[in-house]
């Protein structure tokens, strides 16, 4: 069954159907569950940018990242704790005008990812917002499954109108930052953060396997 939930980074903010919770800051512990097999590939990155070249929005050739830095590009969390993969590619997204608004990585093992990561920087959460929410649809489309308006648990009829409800708990905060998550659409885990920058604000949707 999925659910929603909104995590605010400071206590005391909460919705209805949502409950705080603040993720631990743990050192990286490398991956010790199997990578599920299933569901998306490495490849698919060819269909994302097939996909969003027909919006003028275009996104480079994956590079792979197999170093000590991989932790910066693909990272996510299992049982509350920060877990880094042997295998990442990131590529960098290209609005209209030929601006970087930031990346989409790909990581797991050499064999299989486990997650996705789409990284958006804009000047605040209005400006490109038609741009990214275009990006963050059509990675979730590609890469877990074009079935948003089937799932009746989730609480939001689309997409889009669940990273309006976001935005709008961000600014009820006071613009710090937050997370909000929904659990088990087509097996995978949805996160989507907000962080506030010094000049601009960051938007991540991270995608993650159930292993």
């Amino acid at each position: 069954m999925n659910k929603l939930i909104m995590i605010p980074i400071i206590l005391g903010i909460a919705a209805a159907a949502s409950y705080a919770l603040l993720v631990p800051e743990e050192p990286s512990e490398p991956l010790t569950t199997p990578i599920y097999n299933s569901g998306f590939t490495y490849y698919d990155i060819e269909d994302i940018q097939t996909s969003l070249r027909e919006h003028e929005i275009f996104v480079s050739s994956p590079t792979a990242i197999t170093d000590h830095t991989i932790s910066q590009y693909c990272t996510f969390f299992e049982k509350g704790l920060p877990r880094n993969v042997e295998y990442c590619t990131t590529t960098a997204v290209l609005d209209s005008d030929g601006n970087t608004i930031g990346n989409i990585n790909i990581g797991g093992s050499t064999a299989s990812p486990i997650l996705a990561i789409a990284n958006l920087e804009t000047d605040t959460l209005e400006s490109d917002k038609e741009t990214t929410y275009t990006i963050f649809e059509t990675v979730l489309e590609t890469l877990v499954c074009d079935c948003w308006e089937e799932e009746e648990s989730i609480g939001f009829e689309t997409m889009s109108e669940w990273l309006d409800t976001v935005h709008t708990f961000y600014y009820d905060s006071d613009e710090r930052s937050i997370k909000s998550k929904i659990d088990n659409l087509a097996d995978t885990e949805i996160l989507f953060e907000i962080t506030p920058k010094d000049d601009s604000v960051l938007q991540t949707l991270i995608i993650t396997k159930h292993v």
